[in-house]
């Protein structure tokens, strides 16, 4: 294990409260090709992240360090819990949802739309009605890289809701070039998605969106934050209403109005993160080739990721 110095840039005096001075960054495993889809699991005290191209599903815990969770795992780039705490993933290979039964089975949660297959599901988030929301942009067919390669079948790149008592697949939001992270405000009011299309075209904003919960019909808020440098990837929220999001140079930390706190530097971009560690106050980083975390003074808001599950 590595530290690096206090990689806290404070922009606004309010980010100083959030990560202590006194904090370091620490990476924990190195070695991978592209590390993504970070997920806590209270009740085991472990972790588990993506490498997507090497298809492996990999698990990190401080009393065992780091082992392989799943092989073959199809290009699985982002992962979540639901209310049950099962694994749910998106599988870029294959381009379906699936979900990991607690016999290690799996079991197809959706995979076309209309009769046509899906993009290539990337990131998850569960809402408190059991409902699962994913993003499907064409990361994982453009090239063979983070899956293979294939020409689009869907009209667009969707922002898709699994109902939770029919099983029912609906897009939701349908203009975003590349929707990528997404995630809820604590109340469940605010959904928050990242568009990365700036990825492959100049010309697209690296932004992240705000969307306002009306039942089950996000309503489009407007432009919540920029990212400036790089684009927004994976993105979360803390139960104080600031939204944390992945960057070229690190994490960047906004309040609830979208105005920029500040930033963790981490030395590889980062692609995704997430809320853990056994006070809840661990901010893991997945960047580009290595797993990182460091100590935040707030939790995140996915509730059911904080607490022990059965």
């Amino acid at each position: 294990m590595t530290a690096f110095p206090a990689p806290i840039e404070i922009i606004d005096p309010r980010f100083a409260r959030l990560v202590h001075p006194m904090a370091r960054l620490e990476q924990l495993a190195t070695g991978f090709t592209w590390t993504e889809g970070p997920v806590w699991f209270a009740d085991h005290q472990c972790l588990l992240f993506s490498d997507i191209p090497s298809q492996r599903i990999l698990r990190w815990s401080d009393s065992d360090g780091l082992g392989l969770f799943r092989a073959d795992s199809s290009f699985a780039n982002g992962h979540t819990r639901d209310r049950q705490g099962r694994l749910v993933s998106c599988r870029h290979g294959t381009r379906d949802m699936v979900r990991t039964e607690p016999d290690g089975s799996l079991t197809v949660l959706a995979s076309s739309y209309n009769g046509k297959r899906l993009n290539s599901p990337n990131d998850v988030v569960v809402s408190s009605d059991g409902a699962i929301w994913f993003t499907d942009p064409t990361y994982g067919i453009i090239s063979n890289f983070e899956g293979y390669r294939a020409e689009p079948e869907q009209n667009a790149s969707h922002v898709f809701r699994i109902d939770p008592v029919t099983g029912r697949l609906a897009p939701v939001i349908s203009d975003f070039v590349q929707p990528n992270g997404l995630c809820f405000s604590a109340d469940e009011r605010w959904l928050y998605v990242a568009e990365s299309g700036s990825s492959h075209d100049d010309a697209v904003p690296a932004v992240i969106r705000k969307f306002e919960m009306q039942g089950a019909a996000p309503k489009d808020a407007g432009v919540f934050a920029a990212i400036d440098n790089g684009l927004p990837d994976g993105i979360r929220t803390d139960v104080e209403g600031n939204l944390w999001s992945s960057a070229a140079d690190g994490i960047h930390c906004f309040d609830a109005q979208g105005t920029l706190l500040g930033k963790i530097h981490v030395p590889e971009k980062v692609s995704n993160l997430c809320f853990g560690g056994t006070d809840g106050h661990r901010l893991f980083i997945t960047g580009t080739t290595s797993l990182y975390r460091i100590f935040v003074d707030v939790q995140g808001a996915e509730r059911w990721t904080r607490h022990n599950m059965t």
